[in-house]
């Protein structure tokens, strides 16, 4: 089994990794190749985090298509849900000097801004592997769903 570079920066915007899974392949199958995905996104250096962060939109402020269908569980226009996920985007952001990121398929809103008040009390360095173990959820899911 295979992918191409295109595929992989689209789930995660890392060329290091993007480069560590190809030069694996082929593999012999989806399940080793999602492994090895895996494996690469288990580390990243801080230009890699900001690199892929980049490419993320706040949650609540959904960007593309594929941003929308993983947020699907979360309505900002459902109750008093839009003004405390921005009110949590801006804390967040103000307390780790980056945008909020957490995997957002299979939550709904209020499981997102329950980790959103939870993860506000994390340390710097507890907060980055959380940070770093979503942004590899997210990739297994978009690289899963490219095969």
């Amino acid at each position: 089994m295979t992918t191409t570079r295109e595929t992989l920066l689209g789930c995660l915007s890392v060329p290091r990794w993007a480069d560590d899974v190809l030069a694996g392949q082929p593999y012999a199958d989806r399940q080793a190749l999602l492994l090895a995905a895996n494996s690469a996104a288990r580390e990243l250096t801080d230009e890699e985090l900001d690199q892929a962060l980049a490419s993320h939109p706040r949650i609540g402020e959904r960007g593309g298509a594929r941003s929308q269908s993983e947020q699907s569980g979360v309505d900002p226009a459902a109750g008093d849900t839009a003004q405390r996920l921005a009110a949590g985007n801006a804390a967040y952001e103000q307390r780790f000097g980056r945008v909020f990121l957490i995997r957002a398929a299979g939550r709904d809103a209020d499981e997102i801004l329950g980790e959103l008040d939870r993860r506000l009390h994390n340390d710097d360095r507890a907060e980055r592997a959380e940070v770093v173990d979503n942004l590899r959820e997210i990739a297994l899911l978009r690289l899963d769903a490219s095969l």
